[in-house]
């Protein structure tokens, strides 16, 4: 992880603006600006962990919490068809952020393999 702030950490300061469409004590979701399905929202802990490798067993209630937050916002925005979660995790797995996030994808069916 770098010296500075990830960009989600400057959402979760309010430094930058985000299209944010759910926050609790734990989390924070908004709208990625760079949608790859008509609803794309990023769900991100206000803690700061890199990423899915870092989790501990300590953070169990969180990412517990993560998941099932993606739960209710897919009923929120209306994906009752389905949808897609996803958790990029390092460089090659796609991962541009060094602070968790999980993706909520839907609107559109989604093809196997991703890619």
């Amino acid at each position: 992880m770098s010296g500075g702030k990830t960009i989600f950490k400057k959402i979760i300061d309010r430094e930058i603006p985000a299209e944010i469409i759910y926050e609790d004590e734990l989390c924070l979701a908004f709208k990625d600006v760079n949608p790859q399905a008509p609803v794309h929202v990023l769900v991100i802990p206000k803690q700061e962990i890199p990423s899915m490798a870092h989790l501990e067993f300590a953070d169990q209630e969180l990412a517990g919490h993560l998941i099932l937050t993606v739960g209710k916002l897919a009923t929120m925005l209306g994906l009752e068809n389905g949808y897609r979660m996803i958790v990029n995790t390092g460089t090659e797995g796609g991962q541009t952020v060094d602070h968790l996030h999980l993706h909520l994808l839907g609107g559109r069916s989604m093809h196997w393999p991703p890619g």
